[in-house]
């Protein structure tokens, strides 16, 4: 079982975000190279469509992931903790022929359809993202890391409402597709 630190920043259901406020001000300075690792060591697959990890260009990886199975908090687990899914989508901002997703245009997507499906809490990171195009040429993107911890035994509910995401992104921003990383082993949360 990976052990993940949980900081808690405001009580379930509290607003933590400002607006007018710009993403960057709003999550600071954020290096992904230890959530790009974590993502690696864990089930990753593109969106529906073809493509990849950040968008247009990528060839066609794994079916969609399927959901966490719920399993009891393994040996050293904290006391009270429950198990967790723990998901992470990665968003590319590029699309072809117009301008990359905004801050706002991103903020609003968030407001619209990632909250509302899961309003309990989740975890922003502006990112910087890159990947081989199907010309060959690596393409550089700006993109934000939106992980999710859920309860496993609502993992199939919850598995379903992120490829909901998924997909609607991928229609809104002209993006071949959005990028799962599911953990396996289970997250042990307590709070």
């Amino acid at each position: 079982m990976t052990e993940v630190p949980l900081v808690r920043s405001a009580p379930r259901g509290a607003a933590s975000r400002s607006p007018g406020r710009s993403l960057t001000g709003r999550v600071g300075r954020v290096a992904l190279l230890g959530v790009v690792a974590a993502a690696l060591t864990g089930c990753a697959s593109s969106g529906s469509g073809s493509g990849g990890a950040f968008g247009a260009g990528n060839p066609p990886a794994s079916p969609a992931a399927s959901p966490p199975s719920a399993a009891a908090p393994g040996p050293g687990a904290a006391p009270g903790c429950e198990p967790y899914a723990r998901t992470e989508l990665y968003f590319g901002t590029s699309r072809k022929a117009t301008s990359p997703v905004s801050d706002q245009e991103f903020d609003a997507f968030l407001d619209a359809e990632i909250t509302p499906r899961f309003p309990d809490g989740l975890t922003l990171l502006p990112g910087s993202g890159q990947f081989r195009g199907s010309d060959g040429k690596l393409v550089q993107e700006r993109s934000m890391v939106v992980i999710l911890l859920y309860p496993r035994k609502e993992g199939a509910e919850d598995s379903k409402k992120v490829d909901e995401i998924r997909d609607l992104y991928e229609q809104k921003f002209n993006q071949e597709s959005v990028l799962r990383a599911d953990e396996q082993e289970g997250t042990c949360v307590s709070f």
